[in-house]
């Protein structure tokens, strides 16, 4: 009967720590690198997560797919070192260290502030790093990478001064998404996007001026809901192609879109207007028009970003605080005019309304808009409105003083476009996405007002006021930082760091330092340079990037941009993209919600195997579900595979492969049959696994394992493998063929079920063992030997005719005539073809049936096999439990078949 030590109890939790610690041990990893030195590599490149928290539910997701893809790839042969990395600057973390802070946060210096935020950093590195290591991630986890290491910082600043000299990056006023609360400008990747509720106001503008037949006062109607935006309103922009007419209502006439009339007639509450007089868009640019909330005329402009879709087809223009504004703005040469300040506050600039905060403002406004009759409608209207991701206020559009990536100089755009198209994009629509992002992006806004970064490394010349930044001057802050770190920016005077002899082109000897830091997505969006380009086990460029679908407008633009722009290159050859990780019901999990799922108490509770089978089991390419119900059949799931494996495990314990295998051509034909399953097994899962498709991997399993095996061949061994002799041919074959699936199964799933895989590996026989760790071991391959497609066919025809026999004895169970199908005698009446088929597995048929007696009719006319079942003749051997005729003649074993006597004879031989 079965033996092994592999229990049938997983207990994860408590087994899986000890795994960890012989890994460690032994060195694993390091023993994988010295076994793969000198392949072909094939490498990915870990994306680093923010050092500010625990792991949650996403961070664990993404790493584990990022482990399922270099375990494969090591085991298909390729070295695949696995450098693991960490964020370790940025608002995030600062943000964290002034909140422990509080009041204290004011009295204390910008350096004191950084080196908290450093101790903070390092902290979360190494409780994340011990976070990581418990699920099961293999890697160079005393060697990571950390953007706030002296190297790491050195190449921020040779990218940065490289982009400079070459005409990439520049200083200007423009617009950007701004967080009033955390005082700094933010990337569009640090952007969410939430429910806000905002006014909806349609304002009259006067015509100065006559236009076309209008008589009496003519208006141009604009619609907007952002109301505190009309001070630094500077245009009126109309698309030059669409029709506009004058729509008189009373004693006025509103111009508006023609398309749009119906909506304005609708959304104003209007009864009665007329139409008299229309004109084109172009006939109506360089009309002007007087501000309602300032003494001055503005300009009628043209744009073709002004669309139908909602409002008056009259658009309200502040090149202060919108990016298509701010374009068509610079075509009209205006002013990039923007009366707010760094708190959000209009200045006195905006008159009136002057230290108001600009969301509070937008009552005053109206309320002035309306006392001064300028104000046609107003309501409120809910929508989808940009927050900051951090602390998750709304944030505003606004013009500021800022460096830039320009995105255009030297054909910068078109070359990134021309280079995604040479990436392979998993799942493939994200070639177009990304693609749309950079085609229709503004300038890169790669500056921050904050501590906690690297320093825009540039000097400004006090004489003249122009940036000061050299080849020599780049190449000494470089070697400077490699040896101090980058907190020297904001330890010493600018004479210390750029020496004494250091002058401007007007000859100016003095210089101020730049107090912006850079944005932290340009710090990771140079590791390719600091991490690829320097790490003696890694290369330029890497074959994959593996992060969620987010990435497209973050880590994958930040990388691309200036690998192309330096390198004329994109970093990565692969990008996989997974989805995010929501509730059971589909929902964004959230703590107010209370549907957060924390990675580290499931692995506390079920195990990391668990939670690595989950991530196996979904279709990572779009967002994926986790809840307690899912995680249940998951351990479901898990306890099937499990239970498979033991039992082949326990019928290995007394087979030593080297001595015991039976040849191929002697194996029975169901063993055969097996193995030819297999093959077909693992020609679906290597083709899935160089997909990405781990879902199909896991399906592809799941099936053999409770399909294939435990539902019908195993099922069939166990005559064979529990009463025939220890040593005989029948079994010994039997063993054979499953040494071989589950040596293969294990290796299959050892990048997914990394623990388990391990714990079954120790407990194959010896001479099964090639490898001291399944993870050093081969993926396997199809073994062409192995692959019959005609005895499939046969297989197929008798398994389809099983099928009705199964549920004949089915029915006999549940009308209570036999208890087990061993009770059975079946009888089958078949048509010429089956019948042929049937009879010719002669007396093996019985043991695929699992009944004890099976007798078989010729019949024409059959288009299916008719199966009757009745209570099979004889008595019950207590060894075998089939019923025969022979039990009880033999006197020296009276409750025993001849069979088995016979069996027994030789096991005693």
């Amino acid at each position: 009967l079965p033996k092994t030590e592999f229990p049938m109890k997983a207990n994860l939790p408590k087994r899986e720590p000890g795994l960890l610690r012989s890994w460690e041990e032994t060195d694993l990893y390091g023993a994988i690198r010295n076994a793969m030195r000198g392949k072909q590599k094939r490498i990915l490149h870990d994306g680093p997560p923010y050092a500010n928290g625990n792991i949650h539910i996403g961070t664990a997701f993404n790493k584990l797919l990022k482990d399922f893809v270099v375990k494969y790839l090591t085991m298909r042969g390729y070295d695949s070192p696995y450098v693991p990395g960490w964020d370790c600057h940025g608002l995030p973390i600062e943000y964290k260290v002034l909140s422990e802070l509080g009041e204290q946060a004011r009295h204390v210096s910008q350096v004191e502030v950084r080196a908290g935020c450093k101790e903070y950093a390092l902290k979360y590195v190494d409780i994340q790093r011990d976070q990581f290591k418990r699920l099961g991630i293999l890697g160079d986890w005393g060697r990571p990478y950390l953007t706030l290491s002296h190297e790491y910082e050195a190449k921020i600043v040779e990218v940065f001064g490289e982009l400079y000299l070459q005409e990439y990056v520049y200083r200007g006023k423009k617009p950007v998404h701004w967080c009033p609360s955390c005082r700094t400008a933010l990337a569009e990747a640090e952007v969410e996007y939430s429910e806000h509720t905002s006014p909806s106001v349609y304002v009259k503008f006067p015509v100065a001026g006559k236009i076309g037949n209008l008589k009496g006062q003519a208006y141009f109607l604009i619609w907007t809901t952002t109301p505190w935006t009309l001070p630094a309103n500077l245009a009126i922009c109309l698309h030059p192609d669409f029709t506009y007419v004058g729509m008189k209502v009373g004693d006025e006439t509103f111009i508006v879109a023609e398309p749009l009339v119906l909506s304005v007639v609708a959304q104003c509450g209007i009864e009665k207007y007329e139409v008299v007089d229309s004109f084109s868009g172009n006939e109506l640019e360089g009309q002007r028009y007087r501000h309602v909330l300032a003494e001055k005329e503005c300009p009628i402009i043209l744009g073709d970003h002004v669309t139908l879709e909602q409002g008056t087809g009259c658009v309200h223009t502040a090149p202060g605080h919108g990016q298509e504004d701010y374009v068509v703005g610079q075509r009209y040469s205006l002013e990039t005019y923007s009366p707010v300040d760094d708190d959000g506050r209009f200045t006195d600039e905006a008159g009136e309304f002057a230290g108001l905060n600009v969301f509070d403002a937008n009552d005053a406004i109206c309320k002035k808009l309306s006392e001064s009759g300028a104000l046609l409608y107003s309501d409120s209207v809910p929508h989808s409105y940009p927050h900051c991701w951090r602390c998750m206020k709304p944030i505003i559009f606004r013009a500021t003083e800022q460096w830039f990536i320009r995105l255009d100089a030297n054909d910068l755009r078109d070359r990134v476009l021309r280079c995604i198209k040479d990436v392979r994009w998993v799942p493939p629509w994200g070639a177009e996405r990304i693609g749309l992002m950079v085609s229709g992006r503004p300038d890169w806004c790669i500056s921050r007002q904050r501590a906690w970064g690297v320093p825009i490394p540039v000097f400004y010349c006090k004489s003249c006021g122009q940036p000061h930044l050299t080849r020599g001057t780049v190449k000494k802050l470089v070697e400077l930082v490699e040896q101090s770190g980058i907190d020297l920016w904001f330890e010493r005077e600018p004479s210390d760091i750029l020496g004494e002899q250091a002058t401007c082109e007007c000859g100016g000897t003095e210089f101020d330092k730049e107090r912006d830091i850079l944005d932290v997505w340009f710090e990771s969006g140079v590791s390719h340079r600091a991490v690829l380009e320097s790490h003696e086990e890694l290369a330029f460029p890497v074959d994959i990037y593996l992060e969620g679908s987010d990435q497209h407008r973050g880590w994958f633009q930040s990388s691309l941009i200036p690998s192309v722009a330096l390198r004329d290159t994109a970093p990565y050859r692969t990008v996989i993209t997974h989805g995010f990780v929501v509730d059971g019901e589909g929902m964004k999990m959230s703590k107010k919600l209370g549907n957060v799922v924390d990675p580290l108490e499931v692995v506390e509770k079920y195990g990391a195997d668990l939670l690595r089978l989950w991530v196996a089991s979904e279709n990572y390419t779009q967002d994926v579900k986790i809840s307690p119900e899912i995680l249940a059949q998951i351990s479901d799931a898990y306890r099937k595979i499990r239970n498979t494996w033991r039992f082949m495990l326990g019928n290995l314990y007394d087979f030593d492969p080297e001595t015991d295998s039976v040849p191929y051509a002697d194996l029975e034909e169901i063993d055969r049959w097996a193995l030819h399953r297999l093959q077909e097994l693992k020609r679906k899962v290597i083709e899935a696994y160089d997909r990405f498709e781990f879902h199909q991997v896991y399906h592809a399993v799941y099936s053999f394992c409770t399909g294939d095996l435990s539902s019908f061949y195993l099922d069939v061994l166990k005559d064979r493998l529990y009463t025939f002799a220890a040593g005989s041919r029948q079994r010994r074959s039997a063993q054979t063929v499953l040494v071989e699936v589950l040596k293969d199964l294990i290796r299959i799933f050892a990048p997914l079920l990394s623990f388990t895989a391990e714990e079954a590996w120790q407990c194959l026989p010896r001479g099964a063992r090639d490898r001291q760790s399944v993870h050093l071991a081969e993926m396997p391959e199809v073994r062409d030997g192995f692959v019959d497609a005609g005895l499939a066919e046969r297989w197929a025809e008798l398994l389809h005719a099983r099928g009705f026999v199964l549920k004949a004895l089915e029915d006999a169970r549940r009308s209570g005539l036999i208890g087990n199908s061993l009770e059975a005698k079946v009888s089958v009446s078949a048509d010429g073809d089956t019948f042929k088929l049937l009879d010719s597995f002669g007396t093996s048929l019985p043991s695929v049936f699992i009944v004890s007696e099976v007798e078989l009719s010729e019949s024409e006319g059959t288009d299916e096999p008719k199966v009757s079942v009745e209570k099979a003749a004889g008595l019950k051997c207590v060894r075998c439990w089939n019923y025969r005729m022979s039990v009880g003649r033999n006197p020296d074993y009276p409750d025993i078949c001849d069979r088995c006597v016979a069996q027994m004879g030789r096991g005693l031989e």
